[in-house]
């Protein structure tokens, strides 16, 4: 629902409440990714579709992407659950404050062409690390900068598609897959959840859905820093 409503917070927000249910964290990202190459996979070819994708914007992200997605994904499966979920924990507490305040930043438009690489590469990172990212982080900055929305979230999505895939297979040859019940869940409620997110976007205002899904990952993720120190 948020995701398709959003264009953002499939990751964030799965990832969030599997952790906050005692689901290690590296086996919470593996479980979300592998589920999210459906979605991502169906979005990015429908936007591709539709035009929406700079192919000089796609290009420059790509690869760094990839990398980036890659080396998160193998840190992950190499530190200790309980070790790296406080940690986690904050990052996502961090990306919920930037939905909120992206809810309220003005954009005006203008082609983005510098600093692409280490965006692609960070945005990678970190979404393999916390189970999601790669929307908030690469669409939040290239939109906050002036990038056009509509090229924007078409070439990130199509981006997402091709890191997904990469970090999925990196998570399977380090640490398997085992939760395959939360994988079929997340995919069965997300492809019944997108024609009610369609018409949920369509009738509620951006705004006061960032700000809802803002806070409440702020919240989950303030819920599982109290778990871990208390």
């Amino acid at each position: 629902m948020i995701n398709g409503a959003l264009g953002m917070g499939y990751g964030i927000s799965s990832t969030t409440f599997l952790i906050g249910i005692g689901i290690p964290p590296a086996a919470a990202s593996a479980s979300v990714h592998t589920a999210e190459i459906f979605s991502s996979g169906a979005s990015g070819y429908s936007h591709w579709r539709l035009g929406n994708v700079d192919r000089k914007l796609f290009t420059k992200l790509l690869v760094p992407g990839i990398i980036g997605g890659i080396i998160g994904a193998y840190i992950l499966t190499s530190v200790p659950g309980e070790a790296i979920k406080p940690f986690i924990a904050i990052y996502l507490l961090i990306m919920g404050v930037i939905i909120i305040r992206k809810a309220f930043t003005k954009i005006h438009i203008r082609e983005v062409k510098t600093k692409l690489a280490p965006l692609g590469f960070f945005g990678g990172s970190l979404d393999a690390l916390g189970g999601g990212g790669w929307g908030p982080i690469v669409t939040t900055t290239l939109l906050a900068r002036g990038n056009n929305p509509r090229f924007t979230v078409g070439s990130i999505n199509l981006v997402e598609f091709f890191v997904t895939i990469a970090e999925s297979i990196t998570f399977i040859l380090t640490i398997g897959l085992v939760h395959w019940k939360i994988i079929i869940g997340l995919i069965i409620g997300g492809v019944t959840a997108a024609p009610v997110a369609a018409l949920l976007c369509k009738k509620l205002p951006t705004r006061a859905l960032m700000i809802s899904v803002g806070i409440l990952i702020v919240f989950l993720s303030l819920r599982i820093i109290y778990h871990v120190y208390m």
